[in-house]
């Protein structure tokens, strides 16, 4: 399957002042796939040890002295290293995170050979370390759950990526690829980003088996509670775990969650599922200026989980269901359009980059007004709407438009792409002029591209 993020660490692999990278990510989204294809592509040897499955490789690591460390990775691999075409991979490090202050001898004395660390829980690590980080010797990418297009590219659907990548808002979209592309987006609904659920999708289309991977997956997480045992009960995780699909595009509030309990504790189950990658908030900004993370409002703001096939099997939606749900309900559906665009739009941030979400929202009694996402493009703040069909209400995007005072927003929904130069009035009859840009979903995780090459309103 074709990750973007591969050709990214091939780059990082050949560059002459290359540190040691820590690929951050959760559990069974591919960091462990990557690094092996990432050897196989480039040609060289992999030296893998996996620390949670022994936790005695960490001896091999004693000493700060890198020379002497690769002669006992010699003598355990029973093999010569040839530092320059060999790379060292830590995996599972969480489990032996005072390793990741031993990089810093790697990335001085021993930058012939590339070093990758990966770890599911290792923010946990990080919160507790006792060791002092190599800042600046190391550096860090993010993966995330498969994009739409990495999904397009794992069902050989090179030609329609193509399509997506070279389209411009000039082109006209043949109804029968805009339909094409929409069959696909409904498959990625039920099947998702999850690796091993694209791969059986893609080998056998078979619906209980990608609907027990999901399963299993979920419960692979809630098995991941007991490591979080000293922090909070399993009660409280699998509390907070079980109703995220369901408050998806609302604003989260833990007393909907449980009246009986104190929201500290609910505060702080939904924190460490964040922290482990499970599920991302979505942050109410201001949006009053560059960057838009410094303007957040910290106790206002919805979440999603990580990856939309998850959400479609915690809400029992079966992929058998897939012809029942035409675009417009596909967009109306529960939050999954929210969900899609959440996710699609951490998985265009840079790979070196923490991604973060944010959207708007007043709640002034009678005058309530959301946008659904705000992003930054340049130096620019864009409102992102997601609306069912060819028209809806644009009411709160009016507002927002006319009180922030911007000219470009963009809209999300199931009908062609088109620009539009809104103008309008306020209730006190003032003008509202902005241009709007409605994009197909499917055309997300373009929306930079074609921003930047969008004539000016």
């Amino acid at each position: 399957m074709n990750r973007k993020i591969i050709d990214k660490l091939c780059d990082w692999f050949h560059r002459s002042d290359r540190k040691p990278i820590v690929l951050r990510g959760a559990r069974q989204v591919g960091k462990t796939w990557i690094v092996r294809y990432l050897t196989a592509k480039l040609d060289i040897d992999l030296l893998e040890l996996n620390f949670e499955r022994d936790p005695h490789l960490k001896t091999l690591f004693r000493n700060n002295d890198p020379q002497k460390t690769l002669t006992q990775l010699e003598a355990f691999f029973n093999k010569s290293i040839q530092p320059r075409k060999s790379l060292l991979f830590l995996d599972e490090i969480q489990a032996a995170p005072e390793l990741l202050a031993k990089l810093r001898w790697f990335a001085e004395e021993q930058p012939e050979l590339a070093v990758i660390a990966t770890g599911s829980l290792l923010d946990f690590a990080l919160d507790e370390h006792e060791f002092s980080m190599p800042v600046g010797r190391i550096g860090y990418m993010y993966l995330e759950p498969m994009s739409f297009e990495e999904f397009l590219l794992a069902q050989d659907q090179q030609k329609l990526c193509d399509f997506l990548s070279n389209y411009t808002l000039q082109d006209e979209i043949p109804e029968a690829i805009h339909n094409r592309l929409w069959e696909f987006l409904r498959e990625y609904v039920f099947v998702g980003g999850m690796p091993a659920a694209v791969n059986a999708w893609k080998q056998n289309k078979s619906f209980s088996s990608i609907n027990e991977i999901h399963q299993n997956i979920l419960t692979t997480y809630r098995d991941d509670f007991a490591k979080y045992a000293k922090r909070i009960s399993h009660e409280r995780l699998e509390e907070v775990f079980r109703s995220i699909p369901h408050f998806i595009g609302q604003k989260f509030k833990y007393s909907s969650i449980n009246k009986e309990i104190r929201s500290e504790s609910l505060k702080k189950a939904l924190n460490l599922l964040c922290k482990a990658r499970i599920c991302h908030k979505i942050s109410a900004c201001a949006a009053d200026g560059i960057p838009i993370d410094a303007h957040v409002k910290d106790n206002v703001f919805k979440v999603i989980l990580l990856d939309v096939g998850l959400v479609s099997a915690a809400m029992g939606l079966s992929i058998t269901e897939i012809d029942k749900f035409d675009n417009v309900k596909l967009i109306n559906e529960g939050g999954i359009a929210e969900q899609i665009t959440g996710q699609l739009l951490r998985s265009i941030v840079p790979h070196y980059i923490d991604a973060k979400l944010h959207y708007w929202v007043r709640e002034k009694t009678g005058a309530e007004a959301e946008i659904d996402y705000i992003v930054q493009h340049d130096m620019q703040i864009i409102p992102i709407e997601v609306k069912a069909g060819a028209t809806g209400t644009l009411r709160s995007l009016h507002a927002f438009m006319k009180s922030k005072g911007l000219k470009t927003a963009v809209r999300l929904n199931s009908d062609y792409p088109s620009i539009t130069d809104i103008k309008t009035k306020d209730h006190l009859g003032g003008a509202i002029e902005y241009q709007l840009i409605s994009l197909p979903l499917y055309l997300t995780e373009q929306i930079n591209r074609l921003l930047g090459s969008t004539p000016k309103f």
